[in-house]
């Protein structure tokens, strides 16, 4: 069975780069498998493993439960990790430029943590969602702090239609002096989505302007949906 580097590596990164740029998210089909998915859904209640706990009804956040990891992070997280922001930061970096803001991120997750650090936010983000029949979350964006890297990913644990119903993946965009558009994902179990984590840029008749989106999860009506959020900075808390 191929593990996980390997598994990264044969995918089609300029297909998915060319998708993410275009419409701010992508999924990447069949990143982890079964027997992964299973594992880390089992470790949802090893204490040492998380740093935090947030019941999300108590924030307003929606209903579920959600735990931050802790360093050292598994090392299939730490490999998920480290591909593929080598992989999509090319494309924060002509965000930037299409933009014209003056942020340019490091080619390695390593350098990455690095800004981070400087700026005071060292504590894992990576964290690990639990709903129930009616748990949803609320649309929202993960910054975390001054620093934030553009992109982050969602790995889908459950099957759809099979493990849980309802809890679709939802994407809005906030187009300037329009309606929000939304988008509705169904990943399966083992993909991954990859999507911004606060704006993108899009061309217009002048050059590009700035796209901002929020993410969120729609009610449950049935079953259990656990998914792993993986966001490439630090937090300060």
């Amino acid at each position: 069975m191929e593990n996980i580097e390997t598994r990264l590596l044969y995918k089609d990164w300029d297909s998915i780069t060319k998708e993410l740029h275009h419409k701010g998210f992508v999924i990447v089909r069949d990143v982890l498998n079964k027997k992964e998915c299973d594992a880390l859904i089992n470790e949802y209640d090893a204490e040492q493993t998380y740093r935090k706990t947030i019941s999300m009804a108590r924030y307003r956040f929606g209903q579920g439960e959600y735990k931050y990891f802790q360093y050292p992070l598994p090392e299939l997280i730490t490999t998920m990790r480290e591909k593929v922001y080598a992989e999509i930061a090319p494309v924060a970096n002509q965000w930037m430029d299409e933009l014209k803001m003056e942020r340019k991120f490091p080619a390695t997750h390593e350098e990455m943590k690095k800004l981070c650090r400087e700026h005071g936010q060292e504590k894992p983000t990576v964290l690990i969602l639990k709903y129930g029949i009616g748990g949803f979350n609320t649309l929202h964006q993960d910054l975390y702090g001054e620093i934030y890297f553009p992109m982050q990913m969602v790995f889908m644990l459950d099957q759809a239609e099979m493990d849980y119903t309802g809890g679709e993946f939802v994407i809005t965009e906030q187009i300037p002096r329009a309606q929000s558009k939304a988008n509705v994902l169904k990943p399966n179990r083992g993909d991954m989505v990859i999507f911004t984590t606060n704006f993108r840029p899009v061309k217009g008749t002048k050059g590009y302007y700035r796209v901002n989106m929020k993410h969120g999860v729609s009610p449950l009506h049935s079953g259990n949906r656990h998914s792993l959020g993986v966001i490439f900075h630090d937090g300060l808390s």
